[in-house]
């Protein structure tokens, strides 16, 4: 019975965190932050299922740019914007083009600059421009599974990976039962990736392709350019790597 309570105290600690979706209130202890990763991947698994609702919805009634304009908002809805700020925050440090250390300081900075607001624009821009030319069911049910892995990917990275300072990320890396979250997260990546292959054929192959490229890419720019990852690295990772399997699946679309 305790370990149930504190399997369900980490589900509700795990939305809390990286959700706006309304959760039980209780003072968070550190053996409930153990487990919290394990199903961080199940709000990507929450906004893949309200896409997939909403397209299905919106089909009928034939309303395309009101389609493409709430899918686009449906993860900020769910997220509050949490990855798409660490996106912001990250987007300003590299095009800084400053040292390291400085990097490092412009991603604590709660102010943000042109270069993020011009990042984010390109990145909605061709996120809606692809998802556009996105009609096929499979290719919309891989779109849907992308919020799932993509979540996997970069819960894996908070426990396995160097973090380049003290912070939010750190703390869930220090407190969490590491083994155990990555084994759940690693189990859960391969059944996703399974299913979501045997549905959607080469469309969840070429997400799963662009999801893994966006992975180790992140993994090599914060090395170089921030000698290990924070949490605002890993929101960064969450919105390219989606953005890049709509692309993706875009251009096999046209194809």
């Amino acid at each position: 019975m305790k370990q149930l309570k504190i399997w369900l105290k980490s589900i509700a600690v795990a939305f809390s965190m990286y959700s706006k979706i309304p959760m039980p209130q209780f003072v968070w202890k550190s053996e409930d932050m153990k487990y919290h990763l394990c199903f961080f991947p199940w709000i990507g698994a929450l906004t893949g299922v309200l896409e997939v609702v909403w397209y299905q919805i919106s089909c009928q009634w034939q309303m395309s740019f009101l389609t493409l304009c709430v899918m686009a908002a449906i993860p900020l809805l769910v997220t509050g914007g949490f990855h798409v700020d660490g996106f912001l925050d990250t987007c300003d440090a590299l095009h800084s083009y400053q040292s390291m250390e400085k990097k490092r300081e412009i991603l604590k900075d709660p102010h943000i600059g042109a270069f993020a607001v011009l990042s984010l624009l390109t990145a909605v821009l061709l996120g809606l421009g692809f998802l556009s030319v996105i009609s096929e069911p499979e290719a919309i049910c891989a779109f849907a599974f992308s919020f799932f892995l993509s979540r996997c990917l970069s819960g894996l990275s908070v426990v396995l990976w160097k973090s380049a300072h003290d912070g939010m990320l750190q703390t869930s890396a220090l407190t969490a039962d590491k083994k155990c979250v990555a084994v759940v997260l690693v189990v859960q990546l391969l059944i996703g990736s399974v299913w979501m292959l045997v549905m959607t054929g080469w469309y969840g192959l070429v997400t799963l392709g662009c999801l893994l490229g966006s992975f180790f890419y992140y993994k090599w720019m914060s090395r170089k350019q921030f000698g290990g990852i924070t949490g605002d690295l890993a929101g960064y990772f969450v919105t390219t790597s989606e953005i890049t399997g709509v692309i993706g699946l875009g251009v096999l679309s046209l194809l």
